[in-house]
């Protein structure tokens, strides 16, 4: 929650933001607030953007960018799958742009069952971000053989081959050469819509 004169530095970006098209410079809050110290208003912008309510650009002289509300979901707080906990409200958001629509990622829908052991079902959908190359044992979007897709944890073994690994203990790991595989992307999160 932001204090009084947070609250008033938002007020000031945002009309600011609005009138001109382009965000104020530190100096330009200052004055717009009424103060003369840059430092605090660099305090302010900085608990500003820890409530999730902008985005600070690094190496931009106006280098604050609006978070539309419409891009953010209340988080508000926790939730026990066990034992139940003390229910407790947070004021925070989630940012669901720059969860799933970062640079260079995309979404594919699930078929099957082969990743059931990690939470992924049939009829979810996961988001990726694109690569060409990935860490041993992430999940990947692997393709085979040029042809078919597959969601699998990768594992890179010293015969030159990769074994892609399904979590249902029902299948079986399949192992091919190297040159029949090609990473597509890594599995980032995932979607799931009850209906």
């Amino acid at each position: 929650m932001l204090t009084v004169s947070q609250q008033k530095v938002y007020d000031f970006i945002q009309k600011f933001v609005k009138e001109h098209q382009h965000a104020p410079t530190m100096a330009e809050i200052a004055k717009g607030i009424g103060i003369t110290s840059r430092g605090v208003v660099h305090r302010y912008v900085a608990a500003i953007a820890q409530e999730g309510l902008i985005n600070i650009i690094p190496g931009h002289r106006r280098n604050i960018q609006l978070l539309s509300p419409s891009n953010c979901l209340p988080l508000k707080g926790r939730i026990a799958a066990g034992s139940p906990i003390e229910a407790i409200t947070d004021n925070e958001t989630l940012d669901i742009v720059n969860i799933f629509l970062g640079k260079n990622r995309y979404a594919l829908k699930v078929k099957g069952d082969s990743m059931i052991e990690e939470g992924i079902f049939d009829g979810d959908i996961v988001v990726c971000e694109h690569c060409e190359d990935a860490a041993d044992g992430k999940i990947v979007v692997a393709l085979v053989d040029n042809q078919e897709a597959t969601l699998k944890r990768i594992k890179y073994n010293s015969d030159h081959t990769i074994t892609l690994i399904p979590a249902n203990q029902k299948l079986k790991p399949m192992t091919y050469p190297e040159d029949r595989i090609a990473i597509q992307g890594i599995y980032i999160g995932l979607l799931r819509f009850e209906g």
